[in-house]
């Protein structure tokens, strides 16, 4: 094939456009000519092949394999183009039988070395009813291992970017009604207004459709087989009635949290309402479409010192304005830990520590506490971390892991084996700011009489009282200043900046609250908490 021409595939006729301006000649080769089985048509060298895909192996192998799934007549011959022909045979099958698309027109473009994208444009049709389908993909051209042939390196996403190993494209009455899903005052919420919620909406309509009251549509939707993943609906042939379903998200808020996120790459905000529980906005901005913001497990950095303080102080080790140690490093059994920049604070408070956020000031007071469990414990007996919460859609709880020695003490400044998302960090503010643990929830819980978790006890009223006024003065002069400088009211706040193997520079991580309101924001490689987290939760807090 001539290398930079226009190709496109049509029901399996593969038309060559050539490249430059003036050539005016269009070529037409048979996609399915007689004993071209996908196989013979590169058999002609005995010699096996080494090294990567040339350009031309590249563009033909491509081709080659468009046309012939294109066709949907041989998904065997489109299969023998591919490094996973069991696999591709079964995909291709059952995009025509099982999703009932036809008619593709695929339409390579250029090659990025050995990558090429292609659009793809085709007709599901079931049950006398006609729609589009349009989108985008890519496909990979690789060397065959064992026969030195060029080869698509067979991938699900190559039928449509949105498949895994474990789903696939189905057409049919919907399992579930659609939902309208509405704010907590009756405001609708829909994907295309706010893009973060489309994974939240697909999982309320899998739990709550037929709770609602719809009535099921047509449509073709991606099914997952090992039903981890909510079905996404790709298109709607006949429209179903939808059920209204009412949820704990405030659309103003839910705006605000959309629009923040939008300003950094891989950012997640959550915002809970301490006094319920209800989660008022989440928000992502991922190009995976993953929920990180309730799904994530990251180490929390800083943010996690408000359970540490938490229970040093219930354990009477600290006091607010007593003094605490805050040297440049500090060795625990054989790790040394550090603070950001190896600042010190001579002569000062654990309210100062807290407050610039001293990570030698937590870690040096591990042994007094005699037990190396003891933040785990605290963790889940007062803050709900770990209980297997019921918030209406599939969420990770956070996890604090029993551990010891050097592993124990990295827990207490957020580090370690610590995991969990911006839902869970916001949760716990939220503790702290209400003195009392209560679930995260989405939608009301006699939508479903779900069992919510609780908590063993409440924080001390003296020692959330502690905790509260060190998060305010975090806010006031300490590193959560910059960001919480415009808000008014009841606020307070923590920062964190999380260190992950391989990644220069670390997470930013950011907890806040403001009077009934609590939220928290992560953005992966942001650096320090007041810098990309923090900004995001103050928009958050300031639309409450």
């Amino acid at each position: 094939m001539r290398s930079g021409a226009k190709v496109a595939i049509v029901g399996g006729v593969f038309i060559m456009v050539a490249g430059g301006v003036g050539y005016g000649a269009y070529q037409v080769l048979g996609g399915g000519g007689d004993g071209d089985d996908g196989t013979e048509a590169r058999s002609a060298s005995a010699e096996i092949r080494t090294g990567p895909p040339g350009a031309d192996e590249i563009a033909d192998t491509a081709a080659e394999f468009l046309a012939a799934w294109a066709d949907g007549k041989d998904p065997e011959r489109a299969a023998a183009y591919t490094n996973n022909p069991d696999a591709a045979k079964a995909a291709v099958a059952s995009y025509a039988e099982e999703a009932h698309i036809t008619g593709a027109v695929i339409t390579p473009g250029k090659a990025t070395g050995a990558t090429v994208p292609f659009t793809v444009k085709a007709t599901v049709t079931y049950e006398g009813v006609s729609k589009p389908l349009a989108y985008a993909s890519e496909l990979t051209v690789v060397r065959g291992l064992t026969t030195g042939k060029p080869l698509v390196d067979w991938l699900p996403t190559v039928v449509h970017p949105k498949l895994t190993k474990t789903s696939r494209l189905v057409t049919g009455e919907a399992a579930t009604p659609p939902i309208k899903a509405l704010d907590r005052d009756g405001r609708e919420l829909t994907a295309e207004k706010y893009p973060s919620l489309a994974p939240v909406l697909d999982q309320l309509r899998d739990k709550y459709g037929e709770k609602a009251g719809g009535k099921p549509g047509v449509e073709t939707w991606i099914e997952d087989d090992d039903e981890k993943l909510p079905r996404t609906t790709l298109v709607t042939l006949a429209k179903g009635r939808s059920g209204e379903l009412r949820t704990t998200l405030d659309a103003r808020v839910q705006a605000a949290a959309e629009t923040a996120v939008k300003k950094y790459p891989q950012a997640s905000v959550a915002a809970v309402k301490p006094s319920t529980g209800e989660i008022i906005a989440v928000a992502n901005n991922r190009e995976d479409g993953f929920n990180a913001a309730m799904l994530g497990k990251q180490a929390p950095g800083s943010t996690m010192k408000i359970v540490t303080a938490a229970m040093l102080l219930e354990k009477g080790l600290v006091g607010a304005d007593r003094p605490a140690e805050c040297p440049k490093t500090v060795l625990y059994q054989g790790t040394s830990f550090h603070n950001l920049k190896n600042f010190e604070i001579q002569d000062g408070t654990f309210t100062q520590s807290f407050a610039r956020s001293c990570n030698t000031a937590f870690i040096k007071l591990i042994d007094d506490t005699g037990d190396d469990h003891a933040l785990p414990a605290e963790a889940r007996e007062v803050f709900g971390l770990g209980l297997n919460w019921q918030t209406g859609i599939p969420s990770a709880d956070g996890s604090v892991p029993e551990a010891d020695g050097g592993g124990a003490a990295a827990q207490y400044i957020g580090q370690g084996t610590v995991q969990m998302n911006v839902l869970n960090i916001a949760s716990v503010t939220a503790t702290a700011k209400d003195g009392r643990f209560r679930q995260p929830i989405i939608v009301p819980r006699q939508l479903d009489n779900r069992q919510l978790a609780y908590a063993q006890r409440q924080l001390p009223q003296s020692v959330g009282q502690a905790l509260r006024e060190m998060m305010r003065q975090t806010a006031a002069w300490g590193t959560g200043r910059a960001a919480m400088a415009g808000l008014g009211g009841d606020k307070g706040a923590k920062t964190g900046s999380a260190e992950v193997d391989g990644q220069a520079t670390s997470n930013s991580w950011f907890t806040g609250f403001q009077d009934d309101l609590a939220a928290a924001a992560s953005v992966e490689s942001g650096g320090h908490g007041g810098d990309a987290a923090g900004p995001v939760v103050a928009a958050v807090l300031a639309a409450g």
